[in-house]
């Protein structure tokens, strides 16, 4: 048996070992349905193709996605507008089952604008530059997405090359990778980070920690071309990634996300729950100390000085995930509550993301800081809205389990039958909720669970205008039907309007309150700030204006539908954070 045979062998053994565990993991898990059995409607139909169609003007053409020389490729950021770009379109085309006008173009153009070993920008001599690592943690997940859904040889050989000629050569370096406090440079960058100096071989930047959101990349990568020298670089990623004190390094949010959903996705893989554990504690540690008040996020840890739609498509994915392995409803309480009011805030007119200010700290309204962050954001949120329509619905053995509420038909199986629950709602303003079934022979039993959210009160669910047993299962309202063509089953809970503190109890002041309706954070658009009367009660008038009661102040959802008021030219500002009378700060 000669050599190469042996390695190939090897490999192949390899490959299977690692399926069979993915396999044993599948079928305990919570499964995202696929996008092809999906079609979503209503606002976040709108939501997506907006931004698809952002992805398709002129600053995402691919002449301006590729610069001419590698040396100059994306900025400083080698890899990073290429990745986000195409991962952004790949999502965004299964989300929606609508063809890209540009992505054959780019995919054609990614060997040509590659360097002779195969990936990005410079061939780095004696550094090691994180933030071409980082760019390229965003091609290795474009690449990977593509791969799975077309299947192309030629792509996997693109993340074979990356793998081998960038990852593998930095192995050992990240276990020196720069985490004491000294060796950063603290309080610089700008939205768009630069390199800040050069420590122990590494070229760090002022988005501290982006090195691990390359991880990300690399474990997806594993999934596709396994091996035992990529998972011993990524136990090592991993390892130092765990050793970080985020706060004290003030480390970036996005790449700290990124980081932990890097962790989970090897979770998945390996079943080592002590990951996970890890994974909770930071995560609550960012839920903790980095969030706004609208559920967006610090930009770095202690620096609350603006925020990044990055890294709240990365928040919305986590809680989605800690829920979907754990299920701990908390979890989705948090997904809710961020894609609500956080994504649902900074997506702009024109379909791209923007960032705002940090109401907490030091301002207690909500503010517009930069209108697009077209250089990653808004390819960021193609992959947050594409997979708020693959996390409406997940199943587990023969249960069909909704997490959360969006119009849409959506396909599933029971028996040898598939069959469709059309969704109609307008979820968050109201708690109908109505499923038509389509598409059975005979009559089936299917199982349901239907998550109730801690600001929804007295469930019930009917089938054909008569009220069915449930009982409550971490958070979820449970049953079982037998249902054929046309039966109909509402789910309809009581939602009220509700007084809370505020969510970051470290950095903003305890005094303040926040008006909720259902998982809608309200807000004043009066101009000068206002304070509330002792005990103040919110009425609502309809689905989108509400008043506190004794007073002609009026309020609204800082969610909204890509409103085109909500830049800086209009000096748009809203009040989220108010004190009562008699309480002075």
């Amino acid at each position: 048996m000669n050599k190469d045979f042996r390695k190939w062998i090897g490999g192949l053994l390899f490959f299977f070992v690692i399926s069979v565990g993915l396999s044993a993991q599948t079928k305990t898990l919570l499964q995202p349905i696929q996008f092809d059995r999906v079609n979503i409607s209503g606002e976040l139909k709108q939501r997506i193709h907006q931004n698809f169609d952002r992805l398709e003007t002129d600053v995402y053409y691919p002449e301006n996605v590729f610069p001419e020389l590698h040396h100059a490729s994306s900025q400083g950021w080698p890899g990073d507008k290429e990745g986000r770009t195409i991962l952004g379109l790949v999502l965004d085309a299964q989300a929606t089952h609508r063809t890209p006008i540009y992505l054959d173009k780019m995919m054609k153009l990614l060997p040509q604008k590659m360097n002779k070993k195969g990936y990005l920008g410079p061939i780095e001599e004696g550094v090691i530059d994180e933030q071409q690592l980082s760019g390229h943690g965003w091609l290795l997940r474009a690449l990977c997405e593509y791969y799975l859904w077309k299947k192309d040889p030629q792509v996997k050989k693109y993340i074979e090359g990356i793998v081998n000629n960038l990852a593998l050569p930095t192995k050992g370096a990240h276990l020196k990778y720069p985490i004491n406090p000294k060796d950063r440079v603290s309080n610089v960058g700008e939205m768009s980070g630069s390199s800040v100096g050069v420590v122990n071989r590494w070229k760090l930047s002022s988005d501290v920690g982006c090195d691990f959101i390359f991880m990300d990349g690399l474990v997806q990568a594993y999934s596709i071309v396994p091996s035992p020298s990529l998972k011993s670089l990524i136990k090592e990623m991993i390892s130092r990634f765990l050793e970080i004190d985020l706060v004290a390094i003030k480390a970036q949010t996005h790449a700290t996300l990124t980081g932990l959903r890097a962790v989970v996705r090897f979770y998945e893989m390996t079943g080592d729950k002590t990951l996970l554990k890890e994974v909770e504690k930071r995560y609550l540690l960012y839920r903790n100390l980095a969030i706004t008040e609208n559920y967006e996020n610090f930009n770095w840890f202690e620096r609350p000085d603006w925020t990044e739609p990055c890294a709240i498509v990365d928040s919305y994915l986590l809680a989605t995930q800690l829920w979907q392995h754990t299920e701990n409803s908390n979890y989705l309480n948090d997904a809710q509550l961020i894609y609500f009011n956080a994504l649902g805030h900074s997506q702009r007119a024109n379909g791209g993301f923007g960032c705002d200010n940090c109401p907490g700290p030091s301002s207690s309204s909500l503010e517009v800081k930069e209108d697009e962050a077209f250089w990653c954001c808004t390819m960021r949120g193609g992959e947050g809205l594409s997979k708020a329509v693959q996390y409406s619905s997940f199943t587990k053995g023969n249960t069909i389990v909704f997490p959360m509420f969006y119009s849409g038909s959506y396909q599933f199986k029971t028996g040898n039958q598939f069959f469709k629950l059309k969704e109609e709602t307008e979820y968050p303003y109201n708690g109908n909720i109505v499923f038509k079934v389509e598409g059975l022979n005979k009559k089936s039993n299917i199982n349901l669970k239907l998550f109730l959210p801690e600001w929804a009160k007295s469930p019930k669910v009917l089938l054909n205008g008569k009220e069915c047993k449930t009982i409550m299962d971490k958070g979820f309202v449970t049953f079982s039907l037998n249902v054929g063509s046309g039966d109909v089953i509402e789910y309809i809970f009581s939602m009220n309007t509700r007084v809370e503190k505020a969510a970051n109890t470290s950095h903003t002041n305890k005094v303040y309150i926040r008006f909720f309706y259902g998982p809608l954070l309200l807000g004043y658009e009066g101009g000068s700030e206002i304070n509330v009367p002792e005990n103040a009660q919110i009425s609502r008038t309809d689905a989108r204006d509400y008043r506190i009661e004794g007073t002609n102040i009026h309020l609204s959802p800082v969610n909204h539908l890509m409103d085109s008021k909500v830049c800086k030219q209009s000096q748009y500002k809203k009040q989220i954070l108010f004190r009562y009378k008699s309480n002075n700060l």
